[in-house]
């Protein structure tokens, strides 16, 4: 039987894997205050916890991205999702910072290969036209696990306790796993999609590659500048959605005087202003693709606006009003997933399909590495400073990615 519009059922899947992926994520941040206060941590030591899953997500996103392009897609997501839902049920168990961080390392191990997966699948689901938009569905689905994290866990340890909040949310993958294992093939090998379908998506394939023909060597991706743009452009913006995606509602009780009741019910706002970034930053780039503009040009034109906006992040510092400041941070966050969904799926725009999840994974190394280290930083100055610097800091950083990606990045790539 043949499932009309087959390939947005994928982009469905893909969606809520990320979802999963972040609810699973965001669930310490949202347990931070309690836990925090219950194991006695510090500011540098909470952000120690943090980082032991960064150095791992960063680390692993090198790996995801080559396992992805040995296993396919199919096998490489099934495998990524029982692992990282699994190591979010352990965290039920842990009862020390020590084993905090190992189970927060375990998580990131396995994270990463969502977003690897979700690259290439659209590379093999979706025509060029369609991929900015698929690209923000997909990371649409950070934002609404981020925003169905707050209210899920606190209901969760107010009904029943933190533990429980990890238990739920980390079996929510093994449900996910049977309707990806149903339904995901290869278009070319998939019985229910098709004809026209199928002649949709491949409409501006470059050929499938022979399998005799010689492999990309991972090192050699380093010699192009795009490889560098793209990974230094995430370096210098994905640390501030780390920032509000860790500490967020961890500065909101400690700053500004929330409660949980209040986290619960408002720390979802900047995730679902996030969420709807996202969308528009695929739509506005796909709108001038579709009115004849160069495909980079049209990302970058789906950037540049968003990185000018991110300096209203000084008026976090000086506003006495809680509401100013929730809106100012829905603002940021907004701007910032419509310039990561255009950032992102200019990898797929540049690179031969063969690459791409080579090509992701070494990307999305930046960011994980820029998060590492800008976690950390945030632990020592909140400890020692307060949380001023690190908003007049993330006030710019969006600027500077978009100079050195325009500087780097300025043509298709051919190997």
């Amino acid at each position: 039987m043949k499932i009309p519009n087959l390939r947005w059922w994928i982009a469905a899947l893909l969606f809520l894997s990320t979802v999963i992926n972040y609810i699973d994520r965001q669930t310490l941040a949202v347990v931070a205050p309690v836990l925090t206060k219950e194991l006695n941590l510090s500011p540098v030591e909470y952000a120690n916890i943090l980082n032991a899953f960064l150095v791992a997500y960063t680390l692993m996103y090198l790996g995801s991205g080559v396992l992805v392009d040995r296993w396919g897609t199919r096998r490489a997501l099934s495998s990524f999702m029982v692992w990282w839902s699994a190591s979010s049920i352990l965290h039920a168990f842990a009862r020390t910072a020590v084993q905090f961080g190992a189970c927060r390392m375990l998580l990131g191990l396995g994270e990463p290969g969502n977003f690897m997966a979700a690259t290439r699948a659209t590379s093999e689901w979706f025509p060029v036209r369609e991929r900015a938009f698929v690209n923000g569905l997909s990371n649409a689905g950070a934002s609404v696990g981020a925003v169905i994290a707050p209210p899920l866990v606190v209901w969760l340890m107010k009904t029943y306790n933190w533990q429980t909040a990890f238990i739920v949310t980390g079996a929510l993958g093994f449900v996910w796993l049977i309707a990806w294992l149903l339904l995901y093939r290869l278009p070319a090998e998939h019985p229910n999609l098709s004809t026209e379908e199928l002649t949709l998506i491949l409409e501006d394939k470059e050929p499938t590659p022979q399998s005799s023909e010689p492999k990309v060597p991972w090192l050699s991706l380093l010699k192009h500048r795009q490889t560098w743009g793209l990974m230094l452009g995430r370096f210098f913006s994905d640390p501030v959605w780390w920032f509000y995606l860790f500490w967020l509602p961890k500065f909101l009780t400690d700053q500004r005087g929330f409660t949980m009741d209040q986290i619960g019910m408002l720390a979802w706002l900047p995730y679902l202003t996030a969420d709807l970034g996202s969308v528009c930053g695929g739509l506005l780039s796909g709108y001038l693709i579709k009115h004849n503009w160069d495909v980079l040009q049209a990302r970058s034109a789906g950037m540049w606006p968003f990185a000018l906006v991110m300096p209203i992040s000084l008026l976090i510092i000086w506003s006495p009003s809680n509401a100013v400041v929730m809106l100012v941070i829905c603002v940021v966050t907004f701007s910032h997933m419509a310039w990561k969904t255009n950032i992102m799926t200019i990898t797929n725009d540049i690179y031969p399909t063969k690459v791409v999840g080579s090509v992701a994974g070494i990307v999305a190394f930046g960011n994980g590495l820029g998060g590492t280290l800008f976690t950390f930083l945030v632990g020592y100055i909140v400890q020692n400073y307060g949380y001023n610097s690190i908003f007049f800091m993330m006030g710019f950083m969006h600027p500077m990615a978009f100079v050195l990606f325009r500087w780097l990045v300025r043509k298709p790539v051919t190997l």
